[in-house]
């Protein structure tokens, strides 16, 4: 199996390969083959008919295109594990010569894995921060704690800071009606900041059935970016407002959340921040790592092919994250007024920056020896099976071997952080 190979730009190369009739015979007749099988061959069983009663039938041609697939993917691997070629992405194929009796002739671009240079652990500093959890800290959980538990009770006088007010919202710029603007029934906490600054404050005093008209300016960040930084008139009539009961603190409420008295309800949520807390920190220093990491090795040219697959990640958790937040994406694109393609275009930086970081984590593994046994890759597959409830089809999917190789892939990149937390952080 002749072939050629020429480098390209971008840590792509492009291959040449050459097939003969002989070399490729045997694909030929596992290909006539599976035409008989699914053909009727007059006087042969399905599957039984030899191979020059199949090629008389159907063409010598037609079974040379049935065998192409295969006769493609085998010599290109062929070629590339004689080359000893890291690729990623699947290759490009371009059919140059296809005639029966003849030698195959094919094209294959493929993105190769750029090399990397890894920087110096010596030379990346990054610090812990102090973990602490003060009474502020603790206040703000108790109180989230009371509301939970909070009683409601309707009053007649004027709304102050210390009630709920409900109200009908009406929005619009230059009198033109705000799409998605209106709300009935809107519930606003006064002593609450809301996500419209100023927008509390201007309910305070208003009695059922009032009515008000004022201006707000959005915040520039503003996820709704057609309103951001844009100044809004707003409508409101009010239609109930509530006074509002918290609980008491005191053991009766600290056994009301299961335990024994006020001072263990607070030992526990100190607790439980702290290990947040802790778990946000570990997070940091992780990414901070791999930016310092990224920042101060060298890369060789990266695969359009690895940014793209990353930029359509990045898409999908979009995606999933607006879903779970009940927003449809066709809204979220008229909010923004921008095109997926857009949207596409503005993932390229943060991307590439994903794509370095895990170009580092792969080369931290190799030139470390970081792997994964087999009893890690099991621990981390009955572990997916118990959080799934034994789903049969989560286990029928766990046995695919592209799913395997992600599981190991994760577990491989939380050992190299831990690797790195204790090469770097002291």
């Amino acid at each position: 199996m002749p072939y050629e190979l020429k480098k390209l730009e971008k840590s792509e190369v492009e291959l040449t390969i050459t097939v003969t009739p002989p070399e490729y015979q045997h694909d030929l007749e596992h290909a006539a083959k599976h035409l008989s099988e699914v053909a009727a061959i007059k006087g042969f069983r399905p599957g039984a008919a030899p191979y020059d009663i199949v090629k008389q039938q159907v063409g010598e041609q037609k079974i040379l295109e049935a065998a192409l697939e295969e006769v493609v993917h085998k010599n290109f691997y062929k070629a590339i594990d004689s080359e000893k070629l890291q690729t990623v992405g699947m290759p490009m194929i371009t059919i140059e010569k296809l005639a029966s009796g003849n030698d195959i002739v094919f094209k294959a671009k493929v993105a190769l894995l750029p090399k990397i240079k890894l920087a110096d652990f010596g030379k990346i500093k990054v610090e812990t921060k102090k973990i602490e959890v003060g009474d502020r800290e603790i206040a703000a959980t108790l109180y989230d704690l009371q509301k939970m538990r909070m009683k409601e009770e309707t009053k007649n006088g004027a709304a102050t800071k210390e009630d709920k007010i409900v109200v009908d919202l009406d929005m619009f710029i230059d009198k033109v009606p705000v799409e998605g603007g209106q709300a009935k029934g809107h519930q606003v906490y006064l002593s609450e900041e809301h996500y419209i600054p100023g927008f509390a404050e201007q309910l305070i005093n208003l009695k059922k059935d009032d009515e008000k008209e004022f201006s707000l300016k959005f915040p520039k960040e503003h996820y709704q970016k057609h309103l951001a930084g844009k100044e809004v008139d707003i409508k409101v009539k009010a239609k109930d407002i509530f006074s509002l009961e918290l609980p008491a603190l005191n053991d009766d409420f600290a056994k009301s959340l299961g335990q024994n008295d006020i001072e263990t309800l607070k030992s526990l949520i100190q607790e439980n921040l702290k290990h947040e807390a802790e778990h946000k920190e570990s997070q940091r220093l992780e990414v901070a790592i791999l930016e310092q990491l990224v920042e101060k090795s060298e890369f060789a040219e990266i695969p359009e092919v690895l940014i793209k697959s990353e930029k359509q990640k990045m898409f999908n958790e979009l995606k999933h994250d607006l879903e779970h937040r009940g927003i449809e994406m066709e809204k979220y694109l008229q909010d923004l007024k921008k095109s997926e393609e857009e949207i596409y275009r503005d993932f390229e930086e943060g991307a590439l920056k994903r794509v370095k970081a895990s170009l580092v984590a792969r080369e931290v593994a190799i030139e470390n020896k970081i792997e994964v046994d087999k009893d890690e890759l099991n621990k981390e597959i009955d572990l997916i099976k118990a959080t799934y409830g034994n789903d049969p089809k989560v286990e029928e999917n766990l046995k695919r071997p592209e799913v395997l190789d992600t599981i190991a892939r994760t577990v491989q990149n939380r050992k190299v952080v831990e690797f790195l937390k204790k090469q770097i952080i002291k």
